[in-house]
């Protein structure tokens, strides 16, 4: 609880340092209010989101944030494809005694987070039950058609498969959901991925940080060939229900080093 404390006091203040740039929180506190006080969510960095439109701006500002464990995101990128006029009008303002903090509306949330659970590969079954979570003790008014309508149907796939998930593996109850029986029926590919990834239960980490060790670094090239088909199939906007997922694997593979060219490019 005092941790939970400390941790929502700076993010008071770093909110009031951005307040120029109508900063939006996701995840980790934002996503701690759905959980029960018995069952706490541990709290880590800050994800704050700022338009896409102030990018030049934020980044001259950005070294006096240094010292912040501050996770910064220049618009949701491939977390979300819906307009940011539409995040952030849907937003809502949380009133603290010491500040306020703003985060994506319930609905808008869910998605983002569904998909950044996704864009890690399925390897953190215990991050599931932010979603098991958000969706239980969603509002009464929770707007379905918002959070799975306002993006494309193959978004819309990925975000009902997670929860799925969340109900499969977890046990959330969907009775009376839009989704029910969409949510049941998850690709065998799927399934078979997120189950090897928690026996296997090898976090991915940079190859920088694993250097230090032969055996380490082994381990995570291993884990990078092929690429993960879960990873490679949102990176490249990918539909969970094609037959294979090589496609995608081969794609992720050269789009990854073409953007290593254009950063060794710009050295």
């Amino acid at each position: 609880m005092i941790h939970f404390r400390v941790h929502e006091l700076k993010l008071i203040k770093l909110f009031e340092q951005l307040k120029g740039f109508d900063p939006i929180l996701i995840k980790g506190w934002a996503t701690a209010q759905f959980f029960p006080k018995s069952h706490t969510r541990t709290l880590g960095d800050f994800d704050i989101v700022i338009d896409p439109n102030r990018a030049d701006d934020i980044v001259r500002y950005e070294p006096q944030l240094s010292g912040s464990l501050i996770d910064l995101h220049i618009g949701l990128r491939n977390l979300d494809s819906a307009p940011w006029s539409i995040l952030f009008d849907g937003s809502i303002v949380t009133e603290k005694e010491l500040g306020s903090i703003r985060i994506l509306s319930p609905e808008d949330h869910l998605r983002v987070v569904c998909v950044h659970w996704l864009t890690d590969g399925g390897e953190n079954r215990h991050r599931l039950w932010d979603i098991y979570y958000m969706v239980k003790n969603r509002p009464a008014d929770f707007d379905w058609d918002r959070c799975l309508n306002v993006v494309s149907k193959r978004r819309r796939r990925w975000i009902v498969c997670t929860i799925g998930l969340a109900h499969r593996y977890l046990g959330l109850d969907l009775r009376g959901t839009p989704i029910e029986e969409d949510a049941k029926d998850l690709p065998k590919w799927l399934t078979k991925r997120v189950e090897k990834e928690w026996k296997r239960n090898i976090p991915l980490i940079p190859l920088s940080q694993a250097k230090h060790s032969w055996k380490t670094f082994l381990q995570q090239i291993w884990k990078r060939l092929p690429p993960n088909p879960i990873m490679a199939t949102i990176d490249c906007e990918g539909d969970f229900d094609s037959r294979t997922r090589i496609i995608y694997q081969i794609r992720d593979i050269v789009k990854r080093f073409r953007m290593r060219r254009e950063r060794e490019g710009k050295r």
